[in-house]
């Protein structure tokens, strides 16, 4: 009989959709590691932006099913910004199946769920325990915390969260701090959005954007701005499990995704110190990292005195 490790910190570990724009067989084969990986829950579809066709509805539904059979809990994301009628549709396609659950990521998609279960993406913009009692009477089963909230606050919004719902945060990656019509990596390389030619191809993580003083200030990723530096709240899990978290989101990167997974699944379990699993973090942060939203401050600032 196999003995298993009890769980320290009873949180699941999500992996969020992909941000960028991977060639089809990068995709697929990324998820077929991440098909034997400890992670829980795996959020699927493009979420940025519709001219991303390197894999269509069909496959984005072959990667569920695959994941499925692996154990996985699977949710099939929605586009963030709509601007078409035709990304409308998408959204609703998405919405109308029953098979998998669906994060929403615009009002758009909570609309189309009709009052059907839901999970409420960082880009609603849920800042209030009336926001969450709204969206919760519509369907919303659990939400990702916006990114740019502090743990005082969540502290708060957990002690009237509405019973039922769930809580789910951040916890690894560049920040998905805004989006915009216009497309910035387009618009880099003095391409109309029209004709961007897909160049946000050939930037697996995203184009850095630095200050004049030469700093990575933030990440370019077709129309969303990204931080540049990689957010970690590693160090916060005991308190995200004392506030009854129940879900922490890593982001993919183009490299290490798995190595990253595995620390905060080690840490979770006990096998791996708080201040270890950190340490061995920071080789995978491109930029370095930040934590500065969780205490209220700037997002870029970095603390070194939140471990236990």
């Amino acid at each position: 009989m196999t003995m298993q490790t009890p769980c320290a910190f009873p949180v699941q570990l999500a992996l969020g959709p992909i941000s960028y724009f991977w060639p089809a067989e990068t995709v697929f084969e990324f998820y077929r590691a991440i098909a034997t990986s400890p992670i829980d829950i795996v959020y699927l579809g493009e979420t940025i932006c519709s001219k991303r066709r390197q894999l269509r509805e069909q496959d984005w539904l072959d990667v569920a099913h695959s994941l499925r059979a692996a154990g996985k809990s699977v949710v099939l994301s929605t586009l963030t910004l709509i601007e078409a009628d035709s990304e409308l549709r998408g959204v609703e396609r998405v919405c109308a199946q029953d098979e998998y659950p669906v994060e929403a990521n615009d009002m758009a998609a909570v609309q189309a769920r009709a009052g059907r279960p839901f999970i409420g993406g960082a880009a609603l913009n849920l800042y209030n325990q009336h926001s969450l009692h709204k969206l919760h009477s519509l369907g919303m089963q659990r939400w990702l915390m916006p990114v740019e909230l502090s743990g005082a606050t969540l502290a708060d919004l957990q002690s009237s969260r509405p019973p039922g719902l769930q809580t789910e945060v951040f916890a690894y990656g560049r920040l998905p701090l805004a989006y915009s019509a216009r497309c910035f990596t387009a618009r880099a390389y003095n391409r109309a959005k029209d004709d961007c030619q897909f160049v946000c191809i050939d930037h697996p993580d995203g184009m850095l954007l630095e200050t004049r003083e030469d700093k990575e200030f933030l990440c370019l990723n077709g129309i969303q701005t990204q931080s540049a530096h990689s957010h970690n709240l590693l160090p916060q899990l005991p308190r995200l499990a004392e506030l009854g978290v129940e879900v922490l989101r890593i982001s993919p990167q183009s490299q290490h995704t798995l190595a990253i997974i595995d620390i905060f699944h080690q840490c979770r379990q006990g096998v791996l110190s708080l201040a270890d699993g950190n340490a061995r973090l920071l080789a995978f942060m491109p930029t370095g990292p930040c934590d500065g939203y969780w205490s209220g401050e700037a997002g870029l600032a970095m603390h070194t005195d939140h471990l236990p």
